[in-house]
């Protein structure tokens, strides 16, 4: 119900007024969406920009998957946590980050926004832990039996590796994939940021043909096409997963994870440290360095002034008062997140259904529950599946469409939210809602349904098996699918941009409007409010590594 209507009905709404503007309806704009040059580039662009950004990511990401997967050095543990937070931080703030690199003032001389090289490299710059957390954990779970029994009879190990170990890992590999090329296909900040002018995806031309130009017929076609789009790369994923769950016998074996013995293994494991640190750590490394310089010389002065900006204009925000607003409503994404997230999680793993004492033998006292197992074929298992893919669409739908569609709506009775503080954090839940979903499912159905079966058998009612069994056991889960919904929160820029008052401007809008501002001091103010963004979220990556249970190790 939440997401039919604050995700579909807005997305129908925008779909809607677009291809409907006077009552009937009107299929040109996506003929002519079609036949439109420029449009038609765009679209060709986004696809063979995605393809590419999912290539670099597999070939960068294969050689750290297998650092994780087979090796063990000082420090894994918080690196394999790390690999997160360029993931999850905020688009304005990476993007802020490689102009410091590669823009027209960085550092390094070399000026690459407005060309693909720099929406290639900050794609890999996101995705990469993406390769590495899913590939490394499946690589981690395989034996080297087959391996060494291929050494031994004589197969190189560039062979090996080409013949046994990739054709496994295949699944992993494809699953990674679609997740990378889905979040590359859907990329708004990044290309917004670096691309310029001459660089533009569909989910760019979504919100220039929202925001500036305001035909809505063309931004509903875009909107149509992506959708279709990111039901297909679903579709893919969801195949390439189960076919890892049904292969999972394939990756059996002792799991063999050892320090290094050679020179060429020691090499291996420096290398790829060399450029982790280089290429992920680089970019955040300089942001911080570049928040202590302003037009006063080195110092905090950047940080000083953000409790001193000018009030009372859209234009001229608050910081201090932006990062208020931005916990808010992060904590109230991560509350209503986590708690539709468990009612969806509950439903779809379907624990065993408790029957009522009329059921019951005689023998048994009327107040007691038991256990029927619940078939999960045909039909039902159809529908879980749908519902499912379902709760996945969000995660690929462009939180532009969703921002635009919850504007216009959400505005009139009885779900009038547009002057409400809730419209954010219910926009926000929209987008971190999948995330959840995929966190607490498999948790739920980990739990051995004898556990429910003898509480229930012991006189437990539903809500006390689910207080005494199933929350006891997923409450590290919990925390973790909370952590990620206000890391998701605190980052969010595309869906609020258009829901944001300018009372209740967050950091990521203060940050990109301190970069429209002419000025050496508002673009050290910006990155200022960039570093603390970086460090919260930082903070919770690594809380969430902490809680998280041991069998958690995928993306």
């Amino acid at each position: 119900m939440f997401l039919a209507a604050f995700f579909v009905w807005p997305v129908v709404a925008i779909v809607t007024r677009g291809l409907r503007p006077s009552g009937h309806w009107e299929l040109t704009a996506i003929v002519d969406v079609f036949r439109d040059p420029s449009i038609t580039r765009v679209m060709w662009f986004t696809v063979w920009e995605s393809l590419l950004s999912t290539i670099l990511c597999v070939l960068v990401g294969l050689p750290g998957a297998a650092l994780f997967a087979r090796f063990e050095f000082r420090g894994r543990r918080i690196l394999w946590a790390l690999l997160l937070v360029p993931f999850v931080l905020p688009t304005v703030v990476a993007g802020l980050a490689f102009l410091s690199l590669i823009g027209p003032a960085g550092i390094t001389g070399v000026e690459l926004t407005g060309t693909i090289w720099a929406i290639l490299i900050a794609h890999l710059f996101f995705n990469y832990a993406v390769v590495v957390r899913t590939v490394g954990s499946a690589w981690a779970a395989m034996g080297e039996s087959e391996v060494n029994a291929a050494r031994t009879l004589g197969a190189s190990p560039l062979r090996a590796l080409l013949t046994i170990t990739l054709p496994r890992l295949r699944s992993s590999v494809l699953a990674a994939a679609s997740i990378v090329f889905l979040f590359s296909f859907t990329s708004f900040g990044i290309v917004l940021i670096l691309g310029g002018v001459r660089q533009r995806t569909i989910e760019v031309e979504i919100y220039d043909q929202t925001a500036r130009f305001l035909h809505l017929d063309v931004a509903a076609a875009l909107s149509i096409m992506q959708l279709v789009g990111v039901v297909i790369i679903l579709m893919l994923f969801n195949r390439a997963r189960r076919s890892r769950s049904d292969g999972s016998g394939d990756h059996a074996g002792t799991p063999l994870s050892r320090r290094a013995r050679t020179r060429g293994e020691r090499a291996f494991i420096g290398a790829n440290l060399l450029f982790m640190g280089l290429f992920l750590g680089c970019p955040l490394a300089v942001l911080v360095i570049r928040s202590f310089s302003t037009s006063k010389g080195w110092g905090f002065h950047a940080y000083s002034a953000l409790g001193s900006n000018r009030r009372g204009s859209s234009a001229f925000v608050a910081p201090l008062d932006a990062v208020g607003n931005s916990l808010k409503f992060a904590l109230a994404t991560m509350t209503l997140s986590v708690l539709l997230g468990c009612c969806a999680a509950w439903s779809l793993a379907r624990p065993p259904r408790l029957l009522s004492g009329n059921s019951q033998p005689t023998r048994r006292p009327k107040n007691r529950l038991k256990i029927r197992p619940r078939s999960r074929l045909g039909a039902g298992r159809v529908f879980d599946s749908l519902t499912e893919g379902f709760l996945m669409i969000p995660l690929g739908t462009s939180a532009v469409t969703v921002g635009f569609g919850c504007l216009i709506a959400l505005a009139d009775p009885p779900l009038d939210f547009r002057s409400s503080w809730w419209m954010l954090p219910i926009a926000h839940s929209v987008i971190a809602l999948p995330f959840v979903v995929r966190l607490l499912v498999p948790a739920v159905r980990s739990i051995d349904p004898k556990l429910r079966e003898a509480a229930a058998l012991l006189g437990a009612g539903r809500f006390s098996v689910w207080f005494t069994i199933d929350l006891p056991m997923i409450r590290r889960q919990i925390a973790v699918a909370a952590g990620f919904a206000f890391a998701v929160s605190l980052g969010e820029f595309g869906a609020t941009s258009f829901l944001v008052r300018a009372s209740d401007v967050t950091v990521p809008i203060a940050i990109y409007r301190s970069l429209g501002r002419p000025g050496g001091d508002n673009l050290s103010q910006a990155m200022a409010l960039s570093v603390i963004l970086m460090a919260a979220v930082t903070v919770v990556i690594v809380v969430i590594d902490r809680l998280r249970p041991s069998t958690s190790a995928e993306f």
